[in-house]
């Protein structure tokens, strides 16, 4: 793919989304632990599976590392249930408030590392993948790390951005090699490309006649072509 012209895409993308939807101000939790903690819990299961959890560990007063590691882990599963893989989960968060605990269960000092370096870092960490550990340095630490989920990938795979390998590393290659390193950014579009592809980009049904990306998008001119409407988008290779 010619790295300027998926950048000069990937440009008008997000200020045709922000335009749409306006600023998200993600992410959905109440502080940088309660991010982490989150960015566990949601791992294959909805969000609304992983906030129910969030609330039982908040009752049990159990949001902080220190209680985390103080918690048996019978009772942590117990407590994240509702997220599914509870016992799994539950080893997870062992792991990840033993490693928060290095820092001093303080996240100020995640973000005076370096992000790759934090990323690699988190990476080692039991339960962390590339997503999880993605969403810690730029949610949690406030680092540039563009976060790529199903969401993101289905609208650009819908777009018509590929990239060279069909990897986690190579779609968030898409982003990093091709727009500023700024965390806010990414943050942003990042939750606005989840937010699309919840609200418009549907995996089935989705609602191309409203898309504010339908000039651009591969898929949605291919679907106002065979309708007899806007010339299909050429695809970006």
């Amino acid at each position: 793919m010619r790295k300027d012209g998926a950048g000069v895409l990937l440009r008008e993308v997000y200020e045709r989304l922000y335009a749409a939807y306006g600023p998200q101000d993600w992410w959905p939790g109440d502080g940088p632990i309660e991010t982490i903690i989150g960015a566990v819990l949601t791992q294959n299961t909805a969000w609304t599976n992983a906030k129910r959890a969030l609330e039982r560990l908040k009752e049990a007063g159990a949001m902080s590392p220190a209680a985390l590691r103080a918690l048996p882990e019978a009772r942590i599963a117990e407590l994240v249930r509702s997220s599914g893989s509870y016992n799994v989960k539950a080893r997870k968060l062992k792991a990840v408030a033993e490693w928060l605990g290095e820092y001093g269960d303080d996240p100020a000092q995640l973000a005076r590392r370096e992000a790759k370096a934090l990323r690699r870092e988190a990476l080692g960490v039991y339960g962390v993948g590339p997503e999880t550990a993605d969403v810690i340095v730029l949610y949690a630490a406030g680092l540039p790390s563009f976060v790529i989920d199903a969401y993101t990938i289905r609208v650009l795979e819908r777009l018509g951005i590929e990239p060279e390998r069909r990897s986690y590393e190579g779609y968030q290659a898409l982003f990093e090699e091709r727009l500023p390193p700024d965390a806010p950014f990414f943050n942003e579009f990042h939750a606005l490309l989840d937010v699309h592809a919840s609200a418009t980009c549907r995996k089935r049904a989705p609602l191309c006649g409203e898309c504010p990306l339908r000039e651009v998008c591969a898929y949605g001119g291919a679907s106002a072509a065979s309708a007899g409407g806007l010339a299909s988008a050429p695809r970006l290779a």
